[in-house]
């Protein structure tokens, strides 16, 4: 008997340990302590929008080179085996994602007709549009969408 309660004592302290261990990792890795290389970059892209009437035919395209920031890089992620989760290991997985958003007009300044003729007409020559893009990035738990 007194093997046994040995047996279950060691147990119970291995438990422990590992959920300690698990705790203090987790902890780490959500505080964003690490390696983690997360940020808001400068990124040229070529927007194209088409503007329709209100019986759905075209009545103009425009296009541009533009820059907006985007995020990129690298959060720490992990996985470790784990006596307290179903699957036997801990998952523990973050993504770079924005943090905050602004919205920014962007002033498209290639408009064509239907037929690919260039406008020129003050009202058509271009078009606002509005975007919305990071102006700073962190790491966030993958899934986790209550920002």
């Amino acid at each position: 008997m007194l093997k046994l309660w040995k047996l279950s004592l060691q147990c119970l302290f291995i438990y422990l340990l590992l959920f300690v261990e698990n705790l203090t990792n987790a902890l780490r890795y959500s505080q964003g302590t690490g390696d983690e290389n997360c940020e808001t970059i400068k990124s040229e892209i070529h927007l194209i929008k088409e503007e329709f009437d209100e019986l759905g035919r075209m009545q103009r395209t425009c296009n541009a080179d533009v820059i907006v920031n985007k995020c990129e890089g690298l959060c720490n992620s992990q996985v470790q085996p784990s006596v307290i989760t179903p699957t036997g290991f801990l998952k523990e997985c973050y993504c770079c994602r924005e943090s905050f958003l602004k919205e920014k007009i962007i002033t498209l300044s290639h408009c064509y007709d239907p037929d690919g003729t260039r406008l020129n007409s003050p009202e058509m020559a271009t078009m606002d549009i509005r975007l919305r893009e990071p102006t700073d990035c962190k790491c966030f738990k993958c899934g986790d969408f209550t920002r």
